[in-house]
């Protein structure tokens, strides 16, 4: 248990204690129904509307969202551990979360027999704890009007000649080391954390800008305050589609990339209906539609998306053989030491 805290660890207990204290209202209900965790926003509004809408609650299953980060919900995860019956069934993390959950002992060791769908499932997005719903690449990202020539990789992004033209998103300072790792050893090491530093305190001293969040750091670009960054490709779709002023640019480094998925919790009072959720969220309609709505690539094969938007999410075949999955063991075990020296050093 690495990538929280004990303050979230308390938080998470403290819900385990209330439910307990009133009489464990929050636990989920079996028979037509099912909890699911996951993040808010957009991406909570496209699972009800492609998923949970037409095919869950159309089988009769009543959907319930459990909103939160994910740091919370990983915590609370731990914190039910002890119980026969934790609060939710099914739960939203990104691969490497997924990973540590594991890791922690708290996820369903999957039947995929219970999982018609993935049959078609990508054998990268096949894990033993969960499956990957969509994924991106880790992208340059720049507004040719500010940053000229363009950039081809990482390296680019972080020269410190671009002073405070550079920008980072808090939040995504696990990437950031990845990023800063390739561009110091010249795509051949992803987990170089010492030289990563070396990288990220030159640009810092250039006046590179540290933003809270995706949405400040979209901002900042359509304000033009910032104009190289890396992101993942949806993102810059998105953006795009905003009207940001921005491109991409698959980084010559090598393309990390990112898997967003779920599991199912050890102990979820509903497990039948968590693989329900979890086979439909790989039928072909949801798997297409996200595809349009948020601009990630499906992980199912013998998906039909329209060419021209293939063209702006995808990868060409040379650029899928530079695609890179993360070392989701090292990023468990340094995560709160490069959380640490993130905000301890680099933001200070």
């Amino acid at each position: 248990m690495t990538a929280f805290d004990r303050r979230e660890l308390l938080k998470g207990a403290g819900v385990v204690a209330l439910a307990a204290a009133a009489g464990t209202p929050a636990l989920a209900q079996s028979g037509g129904r099912v909890v699911v965790g996951t993040w808010g926003g957009d991406y909570a509004r496209l699972l009800t509307k492609n998923i949970e809408d037409p095919i869950l609650k159309a089988k009769g299953i009543e959907v319930i969202q459990d909103q939160a980060g994910d740091a919370p919900r990983r915590a609370k995860m731990v914190a039910e551990k002890r119980l026969p019956r934790g609060t939710v069934d099914i739960q939203g993390f990104s691969a490497a979360n997924m990973f540590e959950m594991s890791e922690a002992g708290v996820t369903e060791a999957l039947d995929y027999s219970k999982l018609p769908n993935a049959k078609n499932l990508l054998p990268s997005m096949k894990y033993p704890y969960g499956i990957g719903q969509i994924y991106s690449g880790n992208v340059v990202i720049y507004n040719p009007k500010l940053i000229s020539p363009a950039p081809t990789g990482f390296k680019d992004w972080l020269d410190p000649k671009w002073g405070s033209k550079i920008g980072f998103i808090d939040i995504q300072y696990q990437s950031i080391f990845i990023a800063a790792s390739l561009a110091a050893t010249g795509g051949k090491d992803m987990n170089d954390l010492d030289k990563a530093k070396e990288v990220l305190m030159a640009v810092k001293k250039a006046g590179g800008r540290v933003y809270p969040t995706n949405e400040a750091f979209a901002q900042a670009m359509k304000n033009e305050e910032v104009g190289i960054s890396a992101i993942w490709k949806a993102r810059v779709v998105q953006w795009q589609n905003a009207g940001i002023p921005c491109e991409a640019v698959s980084p010559v480094e090598g393309i990390p990339i990112y898997v967003s998925g779920f599991v199912i919790a050890k102990n979820a009072p509903n497990k039948e209906n968590a693989y329900a959720y979890m086979d439909a969220m790989l039928a072909k309609p949801p798997q297409e539609a996200f595809a349009v709505d948020m601009g990630y690539n499906g992980t199912v094969s013998g998906l039909t998306v329209d060419p021209a938007l293939q063209k702006r999410i995808g990868f060409t075949p040379e650029e899928e053989k530079r695609l890179r999955d993360l070392d989701y063991a090292f990023l468990a075990k340094n995560d709160s030491a490069m959380k640490e020296w993130w905000d301890k050093v680099f933001k200070a």
